[in-house]
């Protein structure tokens, strides 16, 4: 085996930056070699030489099927990656996240949110907290919360139940509830309502507040720390909608419950300790819909369904830790993502559900791939040196084949591609469901298969086309394919299907992060962004002088927004005037 830097094989701490990299590991150079004797070959050639290669190259687990056998990848590429997943030992990477131990180096915590799904009675220590009981006990405490709502037992101010839901949070905190919440619209209680709220822009609260009754309404505001500016924000400015339109501070604890860990602050606001649900810092915000951040869930589904939810990511849990990698799902479509990202040169991936529920599953998993693996320095602290996570973006189908298809198809970049469908839908009306299987079915072929020029004319030729329009015309009408994509396959969209594929997903992206050498679990890029911010808002009035402390740039367009508000301000009140 090659000379492996420890940091990715044995430990997370930080090593010598020195010691030798990914890239220049035989298992490396071997796919290297690979990728370069498949340059002249097509996917359908791979096909037509392999009648086992559809089944051979497709798994199955916890009720999702995957077909990756559209890809172009051989026999040996695909050997040539599981050896490069044991160079950089991904099972035992595995191994030390469900352990426990602190994978997340640059904040020192570990990271564990399959604890929050594990119904296998596992004991999970942590500086000798049993985190297995407490994770019971909060859980315990979100069920009783939700099905005294879903009985109508949480009152408002007039004495009337409680029936609607504002969730108040940002990136993870929103993301993911929002995701589930409508990929699960099948299952919601009769008579409740979910809205959330996420940008600081004004419009988005106004827009959910301008909906709903105060005196029904309860507001959950997902913070862990309580001071997270945009959501803080929105639940100040929440507040005080509810304090003019019939509430009273006496009543904000029956209307507002926190998910958060900071109960002064939370006390402060005007909540009840007691409907401050836990969660904590092993739980990353992207990884934390099956913490208490799943509240807004179980609100709106039935606490039922929300465990089966956990229970499906469960089931996929269990298989990713016990299935060797030949056979594991989501160290399958992980190494796929590595050969397609760094040997074929892909740098943009496309999420496609084909369910209009799961439309927001492309966002959802935007956050959770390029905040986890869009890192550009290793665990040691030293350049990665490789590719690593890709720009990753959807919409549903069929939308998305009138809308950026085109690119996809015959586009100068490659964009690898995850096709996502369930066999059969909550929602029959006529035919459409077959004919959104069609489309989920043909779009990967046409990907691969493409249409030559020669094609084009044989077509055209049928048709009557003189030759002159033919020849004019066939170059535009080609498809190179070769494209690759990923199929996955569920019987139905329900809480335990849904629940295996944020899994599968979750568990695709720590493998990747393995194989690069990045730590999956920090978003230090967030911060200078928001950094800045705070720095800047002081500046953002009419009255504010120049602004000189920035780049020219920055500069020019503080004043330019200050000037504009100066000016319709004084417009306004020209009007305004006798």
């Amino acid at each position: 085996m090659s000379k492996i830097p420890i940091n990715l094989a044995k430990s997370f701490a930080f090593e010598d930056p020195e010691m030798t990299g990914i890239a220049d590991t035989a298992e490396w150079r071997d796919l290297v070699r690979h990728a370069e004797t498949l340059k002249a070959r097509r996917t359908t050639d791979l096909f037509a030489a392999d009648p086992q290669r559809a089944a051979d190259f497709s798994v199955e687990a916890a009720g999702v099927f995957l077909d990756f056998s559209k890809n172009k990848i051989s026999r040996e590429a695909l050997a040539a990656l599981l050896a490069l997943a044991n160079a950089v030992d991904v099972a035992g990477g595995i191994k030390r996240m469900v352990s426990g131990e602190r994978i997340n180096a640059t904040e020192n915590r570990a990271v564990l949110h399959v604890a929050l799904r594990d119904f296998a009675n596992r004991a999970y220590d942590l500086d000798g907290e049993n985190l297995a009981q407490a994770v019971r006990a909060e859980r315990a405490r979100m069920v009783a919360f939700a099905d005294a709502y879903a009985k109508g037992d949480l009152l408002g101010f007039t004495g009337e139940p409680l029936d609607t839901v504002v969730n108040i949070g940002i990136g993870g905190s929103d993301l993911g509830p929002r995701m589930v919440v409508d990929a699960l619209k099948p299952y919601w209680l009769e008579g409740k309502r979910t809205f959330f709220v996420s940008n600081v822009d004004g419009r988005d609260l106004g827009d959910a507040l301008d909906r709903v009754d105060p005196a029904r309404t309860l507001f959950v505001i997902a913070s862990k720390t309580f001071t997270t500016q945009e959501t803080m924000t929105n639940a100040s400015s929440a507040r005080a909608w509810f304090l003019a339109n019939g509430g009273a501070e006496e009543t904000v604890a029956r209307h507002f419950v926190a998910l958060s860990t900071n109960e002064r602050a939370v006390t402060a606001f005007g909540i009840d300790p007691a409907n401050m649900f836990r969660f904590w810092d092993w739980v990353g915000g992207r990884f934390s819909l099956w913490s208490a951040i799943g509240l807004s869930i179980a609100l709106q589904v039935g606490s039922a369904n929300f465990e089966r939810l956990l229970r499906g990511a469960h089931a996929m849990d269990e298989h990713f830790r016990s299935a060797p990698p030949a056979e594991n799902l989501p160290v399958l479509l992980a190494l796929v993502g590595v050969w397609t990202r760094n040997f074929q040169g892909v740098g943009a991936h496309a999420v496609l559900p084909y369910d209009q529920r799961l439309a927001r599953l492309p966002a959802f998993l935007q956050q959770a791939d390029m905040e986890s693996n869009g890192k550009s320095v290793s665990l040691s602290g030293a350049p990665v040196g490789v590719s690593t996570g890709p720009i990753v973006f959807g919409e549903p189908g069929t939308n998305g084949q009138h809308a950026f298809y085109q690119l996809l198809h015959q586009g100068t970049d490659i964009v690898s591609a995850d096709f996502i469908a369930a066999a059969s839908t909550h929602n029959p009306i006529g035919d459409h469901h077959e004919k959104l299987l069609a489309n989920f079915v043909a779009q990967p072929e046409a990907l691969m298969v493409g249409k030559t020029e020669k094609q084009v004319w044989a077509e055209l030729e049928k048709q009557d086309f003189p030759a002159n329009e033919i020849e004019r015309i066939a170059p535009h009408r080609a498809f190179h394919g070769d494209r690759p994509s990923n199929s996955i396959l569920v019987d139905r969209l329900t809480p335990e299907a849904l629940g295996a594929v944020i899994a599968m997903y979750e568990h695709k992206i720590f493998v990747q992060g393995l194989i690069w050498g990045v730590n999956s679990f920090d978003q230090w890029g967030v911060a200078l962004g928001k950094e800045l911010a705070k720095r800047i808002l002081p500046k953002i009035s009419p009255s504010a002088p120049p602004s000189t402390d920035h780049d020219a740039s920055t500069n020019q367009i503080i004043d330019r927004i200050n000037a504009l508000r100066s000016a319709g301000t004084e417009s306004e009140n020209q009007k305004d005037r006798p």
